[in-house]
């Protein structure tokens, strides 16, 4: 039986994207099947030129150094574990729309669509974040 795990990404700052992708990674490791919505600022985590520069939170900076000193994986390498491990990416229309931005400024293989494509993974989801 696999388990459905439903993700929204809001938030474009690198803590945001190490707690969406260490989340979605685990949970498809764990033979859930796990589908992102990115909207707003969470597009950053999908985006070709932003996601290797995420911000860290003022203050915080010293976290960049433990990520290295950890071998804690970037980001463009976690969104492309987490492609690999078949997590779906959906990168929200109306955001996009808003911002004018389109489909190939982001990683491939994303699906672009509005609320109704994600609340249709969801909606039978086991487990629902926000990040």
């Amino acid at each position: 039986m696999t388990n459905k795990v439903a993700i929204i990404a809001s938030n474009g700052g690198l803590f945001d994207a190490y707690k969406v992708f260490n989340i979605a990674t685990a949970a498809a490791a764990t033979d859930q099947e796990v589908a992102i919505f990115f909207t707003f600022e969470g597009l950053n985590l999908i985006h070709k030129e932003a996601n290797g520069q995420l911000p860290l939170p003022e203050g915080k900076e010293h976290f960049a150094e433990g990520f290295k000193k950890a071998n804690v994986p970037s980001i463009p390498e976690l969104v492309t574990m987490a492609q690999e491990m078949d997590v779906k990416f959906i990168g929200c229309q109306m955001t996009m729309d808003v911002l004018g931005m389109e489909k190939e400024a982001f990683v491939d293989s994303i699906e672009v669509g509005g609320a109704v494509t994600f609340l249709e993974f969801a909606k039978d989801a086991d487990v629902t974040l926000t990040f």
